[in-house]
């Protein structure tokens, strides 16, 4: 069994909750519609659990979406169901948002310590635009960066992880025992990276693990097997290091 980081020849990473800190970004994208409904009784924590179920159904309803016009879906719901007043304009800055949201202060340098061990690849939900714009922050050049614009639909579909997989044997001539999924999502990616067989990272930044929090992730009933377990992208990476010393 192998029980390296360095056993593997790249890293497939989600982005948003891994590399950029997306509660971050979506808390504050809300502000304009709670500064507007002040009388709303929404807590961070109920808008991000809230912002997860919307989102999540919002993926499996309308797959072909761009991600921009399914989280417009999602600000129009989140304003319905706490009971709050929306508009277009607002509904539409949320949708544009992505681009605002930040990096998580470890992810830049965590990565390019990687890079000078792995091949880095991104397989993201959101559109191409989106995430080459966050891309700016991260601070590393991809090898390879699949969308869900590009595939056609949102993980955890099934798709997601079979485009990925078929593109990198393609693309960079590497197969499935060469990946470590990198992620912190268990409901988008770990599930679905243990049922194609893949080896998996989990970057807990919710320390799920330690009875966290599921904050802007669907929760799942049950926790799926990780091989890594890590709080930070700065964790990884000092744990690469010192396999290569």
């Amino acid at each position: 069994m192998t029980t390296k980081l360095t056993d593997f020849k790249a890293l497939t990473f989600d982005c948003y909750g891994t590399l950029i800190d997306w509660e971050g970004g979506i808390w504050d994208a809300l502000q304009p519609l709670l500064m507007a409904n002040p009388g709303a009784d929404v807590t961070r924590q109920k808008a991000l659990e809230a912002f997860a179920e919307a989102e999540s159904r919002q993926e499996s309803e309308t797959p072909d979406l761009l991600y921009p016009v399914l989280l417009e879906r999602v600000h129009e719901d989140l304003a319905r169901r706490f009971g709050m007043t929306s508009n277009a304009d607002m509904d539409r800055d949320f949708g544009a948002s992505v681009p605002h949201w930040p990096a998580f202060p470890d992810t830049a340098d965590a990565l390019r310590v990687l890079k000078r061990h792995f091949k880095l690849v991104i397989l993201s939900n959101v559109n191409r635009d989106g995430f080459a714009a966050s891309n700016r922050k991260l601070g590393v050049p991809f090898d390879a960066i699949y969308t869900a614009e590009d595939i056609g639909s949102y993980k955890p579909t099934p798709a997601n992880f079979e485009y990925m997989l078929e593109h990198l044997k393609s693309d960079l001539r590497l197969e499935a025992g060469n990946l470590l999924h990198t992620a912190q999502s268990l409901f988008h990616d770990h599930a679905q990276a243990k049922a194609f067989g893949l080896a998996n990272a989990w970057i807990d930044r919710q320390q799920l693990s330690q009875g966290g929090h599921w904050g802007a992730t669907a929760k799942l009933g049950e926790t799926p097997q990780t091989d890594f377990i890590f709080f930070t992208m700065a964790e990884m990476a000092a744990a690469v290091a010192v396999e290569t010393r």
